[in-house]
């Protein structure tokens, strides 16, 4: 049974090798990075657990030592643990707070502007791009990877990986904002570049993109000083880069498709790196943020009475804090029944408190049911 946990310092090394396959959001190929990363969202799960506030700025800023600049906000990270070898195999990340009014989030802004000749009868419509500064600070989720081999795993790992960001945010919804962004990747190249980047900011940093993202996880200064203020017509960039302007890499296209089912829009602003498209959701409107709930756990001895396939965590797992798995449950009103292995699974026993997140009901087939009511029967 695949496990979620919170991510720790021995995870580093297979983060990096992740990093290094393919360019993600939030987590750069780079070990110190990632290190500092991990740090600060132990410490900040600890927080969470132990019952303490989130830091303020200034407090953040004297814990530097465990996170660097991801300390400028908690920051969660999860890891998928293999059942087999106890190594993790993917991971995501939940950031409590993108961004503030000394730190703001930098996005293209995309606007339309018309011209029109009444001599000649005719005219165009332009696309405009122009730099804003960010200061509201949403939530945002990010850094979701997962080992090329698990890629369509029958229990679909990539999803759990996603899911579980809100499902966290539903258990401690005082930790997190009141809105949420996802800013997804655009189309790069094999070599890690990007269009958009090479016909725009390439032009004003004198940085490859990699070296660019690479940088901006330290400090956004290098961006507001040096990209332009005024607005730029897409007109004018080559046929390449305006075609990536708020599309996504075909990798990205399943995280883009599950992020609309469950509330997420499309808004007019874009990356300023690759020009991917953000999108946002009220947190109280995202489903399964408003259907995660606590309860007591109780043993389910037979899992062909499962009634949906739910998310269950523990806070507080002996020996490893935070720990969710996917599992089927059986649902009754406000009660939980779940497997005996997966509470081991999670470190607790029955009778504890747990997190839930309900998803899809469990259809049972005509023959599965026969199957229950024999066995059923021949137990009695």
């Amino acid at each position: 049974m695949f496990v979620i946990r919170q991510a720790i310092p021995d995870d580093v090394e297979l983060f990096l090798k992740l990093a290094k396959m393919v360019h993600f959001i939030n987590l750069p190929p780079d070990g110190d990075i990632i290190l500092d990363k991990v740090r600060w969202s132990r410490t900040c799960f600890a927080r969470v657990r132990d019952g303490e506030p989130d830091l303020d700025t200034a407090s953040m800023n004297d814990l530097h030592h465990l996170g660097g600049a991801a300390g400028k906000s908690p920051q969660y990270m999860f890891a998928l643990e293999d059942p087999e070898t106890k190594r993790s195999v993917g991971a995501s990340a939940l950031i409590a707070q993108m961004g503030s009014v000394e730190n703001p989030n930098l996005y293209f802004r995309l606007s339309r502007r018309e011209f029109f000749s009444e001599d000649l009868q005719s005219g165009f419509t332009h696309v405009l791009a122009t730099l804003t500064l960010d200061t509201s600070g949403p939530s945002e989720i990010g850094g979701l990877i997962l080992s090329p081999s698990l890629r369509g795993h029958p229990q679909k790992l990539g999803k759990l990986l996603s899911l579980v960001r809100f499902h966290y945010a539903g258990l401690h919804r005082d930790r997190v904002q009141d809105r949420f962004i996802a800013e997804l990747m655009a189309p790069i190249s094999a070599t890690g570049d990007n269009p958009f980047w090479e016909a725009v900011g390439r032009r004003f940093i004198n940085l490859t993109y990699t070296q660019a993202d690479q940088f901006c996880a330290k400090s956004r200064e290098f961006m507001i000083s040096l990209l332009p203020k005024e607005p730029i017509y897409l007109t004018l960039l080559p046929t390449e880069a305006r075609r990536v302007v708020g599309a996504v890499g075909r990798e990205t296209l399943p995280a883009r498709r599950m992020l609309e089912k469950i509330g997420f829009t499309h808004t007019d602003l874009v990356d300023p790196f690759d020009a991917g498209p953000i999108l946002e959701a009220v947190t109280d409107e995202i489903p399964l943020v408003a259907a995660t709930r606590r309860t007591e756990a109780r043993a389910l001895d037979d899992e062909t009475r499962a009634t949906h396939s739910a998310i269950v965590s523990s806070d507080d797992a002996d020996e490893g804090g935070f720990r969710a798995v996917l599992v089927p449950a059986r649902l009754h009103g406000e009660e939980l029944e779940v497997s005996r292995r997966a509470l081991e699974a999670i470190r607790v026993d029955v009778g504890a408190e747990v997190g839930l997140t309900p998803l899809a009901p469990i259809v049972h087939t005509a023959a599965a049911a026969r199957d229950a009511s024999a066995a059923s029967e021949g137990h009695a």
